[in-house]
């Protein structure tokens, strides 16, 4: 802190620290508390009340008992690959509308693009959905979490406008050597756009990871559920029994709580993972294109 300052602005950066470490632990005590929750002694943990600013006891016996429900570790591995598979086509097909959307001279560019946005304010609801799933065979199929959600309207429009703030010098020069559109796009637009690309990475690659409604809706086999399905039965409807096997009676009450928090663990660590190495991307991908010089 500056102490050459006034009285009142050292006050007002006083107040602005102290706000925001307040600000912090309560964003961060969720967090905190699921950890501690979560590796503590079952017994220990349900008799406590109030706060949690530590573990009751250690014990990682929940954990175990998470990976050991084979609903756990399949939903695991489908929830993997909607993400990788999901997040691909995503990237392909917003990258794809983006640039051709982006180009100067593109044939009723515009009216494209008011009828795409057009999209964001009116949906065609949940029973046509439904209905059109049915009709193209996608229900109980993995592919029905996937080619839906193909693209995003308000992704497209943060990948257009990083594409329109490319130089159109660098596309000129590139045509005049001989390259065409696709060649333009891998070789000149995507290397320049590696934050927005990245920041699309996060965008799909959280949505994916989070997605649940869509499964609750077309799904039935249970092969197919993602994480998240599963972690909804074990918060919501309590079903905790397949995790169990071979507790006693008295124990499963206090061992089925910790077991929600280890599930919570394991259904969050990946993403928070994966943030801090697209951290330093998150806010110019963003950013790009929104100020004009």
């Amino acid at each position: 802190m500056n102490y050459t300052k006034p009285w009142s602005e050292r006050m007002f950066d006083l107040s602005n620290i102290f706000f925001l470490i307040a600000l912090s632990v309560v964003t961060l005590y969720p967090f905190v508390y699921v950890l501690f929750a979560s590796i503590s002694e079952s017994s220990a943990f349900v008799q406590h009340r109030g706060i949690l600013l530590w573990p009751k006891g250690f014990s990682l016996a929940s954990y175990k008992m998470v990976f050991q429900n084979p609903n756990i570790v399949t939903s695991y591995i489908n929830t993997i690959f909607y993400v990788l598979v999901g997040t691909t086509l995503n990237l392909i097909m917003t990258a794809l509308g983006a640039y051709g959307l982006s180009r100067r001279n593109v044939m009723w560019g515009t009216t494209i693009m008011i009828l795409i946005v057009l999209t964001m304010f009116f949906d065609g609801g949940l029973i046509p959905k439904y209905i059109l799933m049915l009709n193209l065979g996608l229900l109980d199929s993995r592919w029905a979490l996937i080619l839906p959600s193909a693209m995003t309207t308000w992704n497209l429009i943060i990948m257009r406008t990083s594409f329109q703030a490319i130089p159109p010098a660098l596309e000129e020069s590139a045509r005049i050597d001989g390259a065409n559109d696709f060649s333009i796009l891998m070789r000149v637009i995507v290397p320049l756009s590696m934050p927005v690309i990245a920041v699309m990475v996060l965008f799909y690659g959280v949505w994916h990871w989070n997605k649940w409604f869509d499964a609750l809706l077309y799904l039935r086999n249970r092969d197919l559920f993602p994480l998240q399905l599963i972690l909804r039965e074990i918060l919501i409807q309590n079903n905790t029994d397949s995790m169990m096997t071979g507790v006693g009676g008295g124990d499963r009450m206090p061992v089925a709580e910790t077991i929600k928090y280890a599930t919570i663990m394991v259904a969050t660590l990946p993403i928070l993972f994966l943030y801090p190495f697209l951290q330093k991307y998150f806010v110019k991908g963003v950013m790009i294109g929104a100020i004009k010089e």
